[in-house]
């Protein structure tokens, strides 16, 4: 069986306000000053403890702890699905078994692809634990290919962040990144094809699986 497994964070979603917000509220909260919001969006895709400590917060562990405080109550749902997601969903599902592949933890992203009704179109997700197990995305999808009992071979990972391309690269598995999100053209380049939009992933997704 072939597999595909979805980012969530600037490729499913727009998460931006609910998560900038939260950071800026966790770094107030610590007492720290935080810079302007335009300049945080760097913050999506990579685990924000190595975000925190990027921005030279001084105890990461505890900002964190302030983030969550905010985005677990507030900041999960100030999110927007991408417009057509849902029939780009429901056309890769009847091809592929889809899956999720998130470096938000799991806990939270389950209630997110919940509340937006993505979760019908998963045969099953994938995140990091609150504890930080598996935040590295490639033991994430190491993890989930050993849980599936698939090959990286037939399978392909979809981000916007050198992250998502990073990880498919060490597990050996192939990659498509999408330009919609917060990933840059230079994080692109890596990527074995890259998706200028949504709606055209399915076709991107079958080259891929052509090509191999």
């Amino acid at each position: 069986m072939t597999t595909v497994f979805l980012d969530l964070d600037g490729t499913l979603t727009d998460p931006a306000v609910g998560i900038v917000t939260s950071v800026i509220y966790a770094l107030e909260h610590a007492g720290l000053d935080a810079p302007p919001p335009d300049t945080l969006t760097w913050v999506i895709g990579p685990p924000l403890i190595e975000s925190f400590a990027r921005l030279g917060v001084p105890d990461p562990v505890r900002a964190l702890a302030l983030y969550r405080e905010r985005f677990s109550e507030v900041g999960l749902f100030e999110n927007v699905p991408y417009s057509g997601v849902e029939g780009v969903l429901a056309r890769l599902a009847a091809e592929y078994r889809l899956c999720l592949a998130t470096a938000k933890p799991l806990v939270y992203a389950k209630r997110i692809t919940a509340h937006f009704g993505m979760d019908r179109h998963l045969s099953a997700q994938f995140g990091p634990e609150l504890d930080g197990t598996r935040n590295d995305k490639g033991d994430l999808l190491t993890y989930a290919l050993d849980q599936l009992g698939e090959r990286a071979g037939n399978a392909v990972m979809i981000g916007d962040r050198h992250h998502d391309i990073d990880a498919a690269r060490a597990v050996g598995m192939r990659s498509i990144a999408v330009t919609w999100g917060y990933g840059t053209p230079e994080e692109h380049r890596q990527a074995n094809l890259v998706c200028d939009h949504l709606t055209d992933l399915p076709e991107a997704v079958a080259r891929v699986f052509e090509t191999h």
